[in-house]
């Protein structure tokens, strides 16, 4: 009579985030902070700090890390745009609502969790939380033979982790603000002028004319006119003179790469007024969709990220129904038409160069 053997599954462990939990506990440990705008995080440093850290405690391989934050309206911002890329990294977006509120992450948090174990495709959970609604899914992924290790913020005072969620789970580690500090800075106060000021007071804001969805995505801005240094360079690379407006994208194009040359194979690149009229129209299209408070995010430029860069990159490749690959200087054109419309839509004004 044939028997069945058991085969032992394989160490294998997966690590699950509250960046809610995470953010807010480590922002008033180390800042005395309530609120994200007021504090900046490098999320893949920090990620690979947890990530390396779970390898010192648990056997076995990772599988992979599961990011569970909230956005209105799930709209992701830059900083999760360049989590979701990150690899090993799950991105997993609840909605904020207007208070400030994370819905649908505990759900999200106990599906994943629980079909893992279920499929045993781990045997230990780092779960780096403290609301009692992640109780659930600790309780079902241990019906199954998960190991569940919760991990912890610091607390300023007392606790900042539901006594039942500490008293179900296996293992239990609180990471102490020496370890998170590194990842956490002061978000530094952008100058805005009064113009913009002007813009948001209540008393004008009714009279301040608002894009309809038409305009944004089938009307065209006008086209900037050519800055001194922009023109100087494309006549011969000559340099503007001391005292000239230099562009942000120009500067950052300077400091990232080397002499350019607006032809490619033999042939003419875009249009250079064509393409400050494509990246303005991305600008106002993704103030539109994605909302002021997103963009803002990407203040003070000029510097994109990567991954934010290769979006703008890919929208006005659409636009123009071609590659601006072979074209650097046609990329410097079109971020500085973006981050122009963006600068206006903050009143901050561009700053001279010499």
């Amino acid at each position: 009579m044939a028997t069945s053997e058991f085969v032992p599954q394989p160490a294998r462990y997966a690590v699950f985030v509250d960046a809610g939990y995470l953010y807010a506990a480590s922002g008033a440990l180390l800042l005395g902070c309530s609120s994200r705008r007021e504090y900046r995080v490098a999320a893949e440093k920090l990620i690979k700090a947890l990530t390396s850290h779970a390898d010192d405690q648990l056997l076995g391989e990772l599988l992979r890390v599961y990011w569970f934050d909230a956005a209105p309206k799930r709209q992701p911002t830059v900083d999760q745009r360049v989590i979701a890329n990150l690899p090993l990294v799950k991105l997993r977006l609840g909605n904020l609502n207007a208070q400030g509120q994370q819905k649908g992450v505990d759900a999200q948090l106990r599906a994943d969790l629980e079909a893992l174990a279920r499929h045993r495709a781990i045997t230990d959970a780092v779960l780096l939380a403290g609301d009692e609604d992640m109780l659930p899914a600790v309780e079902a992924a241990q019906r199954y033979g998960v190991r569940v290790h919760l991990w912890g913020v610091e607390p300023t005072h007392g606790s900042n982790q539901a006594e039942w969620l500490v008293w179900e789970s296996d293992t239990v580690e609180v990471l102490p603000a020496d370890f998170l500090r590194p990842y956490f800075t002061k978000a530094k106060v952008l100058p805005v002028s009064a113009t913009a000021t002007e813009v948001r007071d209540p008393a004008t804001a009714g009279r301040t004319p608002v894009p309809s969805p038409s305009e944004v995505f089938a009307g065209r801005t006008p086209a900037v006119k050519p800055s001194h240094a922009a023109a100087a360079v494309r006549a011969g690379g000559v340099p503007a003179p001391a005292g000239t407006a230099a562009s942000p994208a120009t500067v950052a194009a300077s400091m990232n790469s080397h002499a350019t040359s607006p032809v490619a194979d033999g042939k003419l690149g875009p249009d250079r007024d064509h393409m400050l009229e494509i990246g303005e129209h991305v600008a106002q299209k993704w103030l539109f969709e994605r909302g002021r408070d997103n963009i803002r995010d990407l203040l003070p430029g000029p510097i994109l990220p990567p991954v934010i860069d290769k979006e703008l990159l890919i929208e006005a490749e659409k636009e123009l129904g071609g590659s601006l690959r072979p074209y650097q200087e046609a990329r410097t054109w079109l971020r500085d038409g973006f981050w122009e419309r963006v600068y206006r839509e903050f009143g901050i004004g561009i700053g001279k160069s010499g």
